[in-house]
Order: C-alpha cells, then structure tokens, then sequence
C-alpha cells in the first residue's frame, strides 16, 4: 500500500490548487483523479474574479494566467455589471479565462512542482483509524495516508463516504449549455434566463433555461434545438455540439467540512447555480486557506484543533454564496413582481455604496475572518503594498510567494523580536508611506506592524508594541 501524507480526491482547480500549496509546504501528497487528462469536454467556468487573481499573484504565477486570459469588468449581480476598477487593488478587475484553460495552465504549474497524479482511477471509500486513512481506488488498490481531502464534486463520494450532510434546496430549474456550429448565426446578448454568444473556433455558446424540472435524462441536440426555437422562434441551424449538458440551480452546503481526518473542499463542500461565476473562485480559496494549515498539522507544528478554523473561516462564506446566488436567481423571474424587484435593485446597485458592497463580495474582496476585537486589517486579505526594505523595494505579495507567514515591521528596524518562531516566520523590516486602504472599508490607520498568514490574511495588527503577538504566533504558528 502506497503512503502518502494527503491523498487529494479530484484533479480539477480546487485539488490543484490544495496540492500546490500542500507541496510548496514541503507535504507529501498524491491526486487521484478519474480523467486521463487535464482536459475538459466542456470550458464551463468562464473567468477569474479578482480575489483569485490575487491568490495566484501571491504565489507568483498569476502571470500565466494573465498572459492567456482577458482581464475586464466580470463582476454582476442579477445581470447588472459592477465596475470595481476603483477598487484599491492591484487587480481590479476580472479575467476573462474558460476553466479548461484555467486547468491546463495550473496542470503545468503543478507539474514543474512535483505533484504526483493517479489518473484514470477515483477514490471508492476509505476507513480511519487514529493514525491515518485507507483510500481505496477504483481499480482495488488502495492507498494509506495521514488525511484524505475531498475535492471531488457536487456528487462527492468522499463526502457521502464520510457521512457529511448536504443540506440545501433541490433544484426549481434547469438550464441547457451548448456549443455548437451554427448555420445562420444569432443575435448575440442575454434571454430566455441565459443567453447566446461566441465561443470558440467560430462555434456559438449557448445557456438557455429549460421550462421542466427535475430532468434527469442526457440532453439532446433536438432539446437544444427546442430551447432555440422558444426565445429565437428558430434554431438558427444548429448543428455538430461540442458538447450539450444541463446544469440545475440546486444549492446546498456540507454541514462540517471535516470528519476526523476527512475533509472536502469546492464543490464538494458547496454547490449552487453557476451565477455570478463564483464557485471556482470560491473552491481555489477554500484550497489556500486549508492548505497550510494541513500542513502545519501534518508537519507536527500545530494540533489538529488549527483544522477547526477551516471551517469556522470557510463555511460562512460558502453560505454567503449560496445566499447571494439564490437571490440572484430570484431576481430572474420573469413575473411582474420579479421584474419590479429587479428594477429596484438595479438602482440601488447604480448607487456608490451599494455597489462597492456588493462587487467586493462577488469578487472575494471583502472577506473578513473573525480574529476577534481589534485593527480593521484583522483577519481581512492584506493589501500588495509597495515596500521599501534596506534590500530595495519588495511587493507583499512577493514575500508570500512560498506560502510562508511573513511578520512585517513597519517601526523601528530590529524592534520585534520572533526567534523562537524565526525558521516558520518570516520578519521583514520595512517602511510604507502611502495611505492603507482596504475595499469597502476605504482608508484605515496605518499599523506598526502586521502578521500574515500564508493565505494572505492578516493574523496580528502591532500598533506600536508587540502585544499579543506571541499569542498569535502560537495559534497559528505553532509553539515557540
């Protein structure tokens, strides 16, 4: 039986990514994935919200991305565009990237990593005991490790394996998703719940909602074809799909992200209608903020208890998402009540305040965990400030390129003292002299030190003494 410190059930964008950072932490870990290839038969998701893109600028490969991808304005809420370009970040906008370029690019990146893949085989169940898990595979192997992370979907077999309750709503509707060559081409734009525009190689996309529920069975050209003619009046000659499949707004949540030594992440801890483009977003970010703390588990530094604070970090903002794509779909009813609403909703989102509110929270921005009482930065992402060091300008982001906490002391050199903790933290002196400036919040006062964590997340603001930064250090760091 092959050992492994994490076996990552699932290979798409959430499994990468727990696996680069797991592996950037020195873990031992193994993806077992049921697709032979990183390639996808559809692009589904179709962009990058700007939390994301910050993500990967943290760990110094957004550049990729952005070479292959369209940054624009992706942010919406209800079919209305939230512009955050001035926002105070870096990235200040979406990207535009289908997801089976998103795969192929962070394939490689894990790749140059060292990350090892099982393909064509998929987790089938597993039993823990007090010192690890037993995976078994589909092909009767099995595997042994420290912990098994789910990261295999909405229909996860880890989660169900685990009995981890999927609580939530069933579906009200389902929408049709296409690409297909086109004889006549169509008119571009939004209807019938969805709406029709390019793709790629000349083929059109199409998303339409379907008037019947619960449709379990494999949808055909003739029901693409059925959806055309019902907003277009004609099926514009459709013909030769690339793929056809169904989608539904069923929104549910895992009760606990975590059994023991089982955990899920994405899809698997979270589903919900594709809205707002979100759910990638939202599973790459679940994967940073339990990476290093898996690590840390793993490693030895820190108890098994640090895993609690996946769930108490996480979950709330998958039930925030949850929330908001419901709301969403409510918005597109067609009745006239609906339509009211939808209106009014508009112009209050036209408005400064609200639409910096609610653009935040569409782009991951404005996540705030809770640290307890103190500084506005606690526990939210740290901005990626411009540094001056007596080494020469440093971005913040660079320091966070190994995934490792960075303490950043903005007072006087040498005034914070971490030796205990000196080969997991790193301590940079430092001096900013522009203003601090957080989305929605807007400006705040400028600390005199702060204690990131490898997500990015502020741990500790200093505000001229080093109170409570031992503390700190130690829930998230370990013991001196």
């Amino acid at each position: 039986m092959a050992e492994h410190a994490v076996v990552i059930a699932g290979g798409g964008p959430t499994g990468m990514m727990l696996a680069a950072e797991l592996t950037l932490a020195g873990i031992g870990v193994v993806i077992v994935e049921p697709r032979a290839s990183f390639k996808l038969e559809s692009p589904r998701s179709r962009g990058l919200h700007s939390r994301t893109i910050e993500v990967l600028d943290q760990r110094g490969v957004v550049d990729r991305f952005l070479a292959e991808g369209r940054t624009v304005q992706v942010q919406a809420f209800g079919g209305v565009p939230l512009d955050i370009s001035d926002f105070p970040t870096r990235h200040n906008y979406g990207m535009a990237l289908l997801q089976s370029h998103f795969e192929r690019i962070m394939s490689g990146w894990i790749e140059e990593l060292g990350v090892p893949i099982v393909r064509e085989r998929e987790v089938t169940g597993f039993a823990q005991d007090d010192s690890g898990v037993d995976v078994a595979l589909s092909d009767g192997t099995s595997l042994r490790a420290k912990f098994l992370v789910g990261c295999d979907g909405g229909r996860s077999v880890v989660r169900k394996a685990a009995g981890i309750d999927f609580a939530g709503w069933d579906p009200t509707t389902w929408w049709i998703h296409a690409e297909v060559e086109m004889e006549e081409m169509p008119e571009f734009g939004l209807r019938g719940g969805g709406g029709i525009g390019p793709a790629e190689e000349g083929r059109v996309g199409v998303t339409l909602i379907e008037p019947e529920v619960n449709r379990a069975d494999e949808p055909t050209l003739e029901d693409l074809r059925a959806a055309l003619v019902r907003v277009d009046g004609t099926d514009h000659g459709a013909h030769s799909p690339r793929f056809i499949s169904r989608f539904s707004d069923m929104t549910r949540q895992a009760v606990t992200y975590r059994s023991e030594r089982v955990l899920v992440a994405g899809d698997a801890a979270h589903v919900h209608a594709p809205i707002g483009g979100q759910g990638l977003n939202i599973g790459v970010q679940d994967a940073v903020n339990l990476g290093w703390k898996l690590a840390q588990v793993v490693s030895g530094t820190s108890p098994v208890s640090l895993l609690d604070t996946y769930q108490a970090e996480r979950h709330p903002v998958g039930a925030r998402v949850l929330r908001n794509t419901m709301a969403q779909r409510a918005l597109g009813a067609t009745d006239d009540r609906s339509v009211a609403l939808r209106e009014t909703v508009t112009e209050l989102l036209h408005m400064d305040e609200p639409r910096k509110h609610i653009a935040a929270m569409i782009a991951g921005l404005d996540v705030a965990y809770d640290l307890g009482e103190g500084h506005p930065l606690l526990g939210r992402r740290m901005p990626d400030l411009d540094l001056v060091t007596s080494n020469g300008p440093l971005r913040v982001f660079t320091l966070l390129h190994g995934a490792r906490p960075v303490l950043i002391n903005l007072g006087e050199p040498g005034a914070l003292d971490i030796t205990p903790w000196a080969e997991r933290v790193q301590l940079i002196d430092a001096k900013y002299v522009g203003v601090w400036e957080l989305p929605v919040l807007g400006v705040v006062t400028a600390p005199a030190a702060v204690l990131i964590r490898p997500d990015g997340h502020v741990a500790w603001v200093g505000e001229g003494t080093d109170t409570g930064l031992r503390d700190a250090l130690t829930t998230w760091f370990g013991s001196p």
